[in-house]
């Protein structure tokens, strides 16, 4: 990682001192499954400080800015990558409800309940290639205060049925609150000027970013390669010199059935239809591909910028999109960030992200995987892997304490380290050492008990 840097930010390295905390960091991450700097110093027996571990994090001259760039060069080099599919696609990560040092962190649409929860929101670049998937880059994403209450009261006068031309007028956009489009376009150029060799054969969205500007410039900055996203079924195109929604069009004109390999894997039967639209809102003719997967009852609509390929070739190329989903559920369960990243501020948020990311390219830089992947067999999974090192981690502590001149005095070390890294707390839910109560009649009160009785 130091030769990387260097030769990816000339001037730049990483000191010993950044080395030996960033490979203790990383193993804490893998150990712990937390961006925490108490659990690493626990899970180190004390081997390191929280707060010396803290104060690099956040004092060090680290060059955070070029580190997961270098990383990201250093698993292509090792895997003599030279092509792929970048996938935009984002995520929401949930909070607690009160966070007013969690940077970014604002209110999210819930899509499984319909309601809201506090949360950040994070736009991720993904790689897609023939032998591996790799993160390699991301942005925090807020939207405008200012114009999401704009919003929010332009739907109300609109149900309340007051006129577009006596409605207030939408606020002008501002630069300190980039969208969901532009940052991933931002990106994607930065990915194409640090890795100018890699040839990026496609690029894939989901519907958020199926919008006529991201489409284009998207395909601009890769060199003019295809772009795939998709529309919603509401939106109108031009066929023949006549205007209608893409559910019309293809009610009319309606699909076949087609066998489609998933992310070039098992072949699944949908069905497919297809044709070279004007679409509206782009304003220019369109590939756009209507698409039902098994059990479903209505269209998806994909669109694409380069009318020369095939329809199954474009279905092919979307199916990847759910790769990125993957990824953020490995990335979420097994890589520390979305169990207990709670380092506050913009520092905090970025670089313990950056961390975590970091972890999950080591993990593709393991001698068991890089031996499949060389070998052409399938890649281990996230949680299998880190399971194994796991247990290859108390293997070499084991190895290092039968190594020591004096095993028993060795072994009595680490029993007090154990006692004072991993103190025992008392629980709430025995009551031992507490007063249950009398639990038993009064004598006193029988007299009164029968006179009720008797009463009744």
């Amino acid at each position: 990682m130091d030769q990387a840097v260097r030769a990816g930010t000339p001037g730049r390295k990483l000191s010993g001192a950044q080395r030996a905390w960033l490979k203790f960091c990383l193993m804490g991450v893998l150990l712990t499954n937390t961006v925490c700097w108490k659990a690493f110093e626990r899970a180190g027996l004390g081997g390191y400080r929280a707060g010396a571990l803290s104060w690099m994090f956040r004092h060090s001259k680290v060059a955070w800015d070029g580190l997961l760039r270098a990383s990201v060069v250093l698993v292509l080099r090792q895997h003599g990558i030279t092509e792929g599919v970048l996938v935009a696609d984002d995520s929401d990560h949930r909070r607690a409800k009160r966070t007013g040092r969690i940077w970014k962190a604002h209110k999210l649409f819930d899509k499984k309940t319909g309601g809201y929860f506090n949360g950040q929101c994070l736009v991720f670049l993904v790689l897609v290639t023939p032998k591996l998937t790799v993160p390699v880059g991301f942005r925090f994403h807020e939207p405008d205060p200012e114009l999401s209450a704009w919003r929010r009261e332009d739907r109300r006068l609109k149900r309340a049925g007051v006129r577009k031309a006596d409605r207030p007028a939408a606020p002008a956009p501002n630069p300190a609150y980039p969208g969901k489009a532009e940052q991933a376009l931002d990106l994607i150029g930065e990915f194409r000027r640090h890795h100018p060799g890699i040839r990026v054969k496609a690029v894939v969205a989901d519907a958020w970013f199926g919008t006529q500007g991201f489409l284009d410039e998207a395909s601009r900055l890769c060199g003019h390669v295809q772009a795939v996203s998709q529309l919603r079924n509401n939106q109108n195109v031009r066929f023949r010199g006549r205007d209608g929604s893409l559910t019309d069009y293809f009610r009319a004109y309606p699909g076949v059935p087609q066998r489609v390999a998933v992310r070039g894997g098992k072949e699944v039967e949908v069905v497919v239809g297809s044709a070279r639209l004007h679409v509206n809102a782009h304003a220019r003719k369109r590939f756009v591909v209507a698409l039902k997967y098994p059990g479903e009852t209505e269209y998806r609509f994909l669109v694409a910028t380069d009318l020369s390929w095939r329809t199954l070739d474009i279905v092919a190329a979307y199916t990847l999109r759910w790769l990125a989903e993957v990824f953020f559920e490995d990335w979420k369960l097994y890589e520390g960030w979305g169990q207990m990243a709670k380092q506050p501020g913009e520092e905090g948020s970025s670089r313990s992200l950056a961390l975590s990311l970091l972890l999950d390219h080591a993990l593709l830089l393991h001698p068991e995987q890089r031996a499949r992947l060389e070998n052409h067999l399938p890649a281990c999974t996230v949680g299998s892997l880190r399971q194994f090192c796991q247990g290859e981690a108390l293997l070499e502590f084991v190895r290092s304490v039968l190594a020591a001149e004096n095993i028993a005095e060795r072994l009595e070390q680490l029993a007090e380290k154990v006692k004072t890294w991993f103190p025992l707390a008392p629980s709430g839910k025995h009551m031992s050492g507490r007063d249950l109560g009398r639990q038993q009649p009064s004598p006193s009160l029988k007299y009164r008990a029968a006179q009720m009785a008797t009463a009744g």
